[in-house]
């Protein structure tokens, strides 16, 4: 391959190992989420090859930060991506048991450690 995909501008298309590497996430997570969200439908060429336009790495992007930083689930994220916006007190809501429960081993890990 003749360069990464770092090297990449940022209009290029990208492959799934590249979007990959790039995000830090495994290629069968990414094929799973285009089970889950319709509006992610990357290009696919001759034998099934995956190509990500730049608004398909942009929907990667808002789905992972919404599913592994904000801590909404995927039926959250499928509400949000069909309604188009985004709000605190969505991501409040769902996450807040998550958040609990991660508070909850925090506090113990430290205790623990003590």
């Amino acid at each position: 391959m003749a360069g990464s995909s770092s090297a990449k501008s940022s209009g290029a298309f990208r492959t799934i190992g590249e979007l990959s590497k790039e995000l830090g996430l495994p290629q069968h997570r990414l094929r799973y989420w285009e089970t889950r969200f319709s509006q992610l439908r990357p290009l696919q060429r001759a034998g099934q090859r995956r190509y990500y336009r730049p608004e398909d790495v942009e929907l990667v992007r808002r789905i992972d930060r919404l599913l592994n930083r904000e801590g909404y689930t995927i039926r959250g994220v499928q509400k949000v991506l069909a309604g188009g916006s985004e709000t605190p007190v969505a991501a409040a809501t769902s996450a807040t048991p998550l958040r609990r429960i991660r508070d909850r081993l925090a506090d113990a890990l430290a205790a623990d450690a003590r």
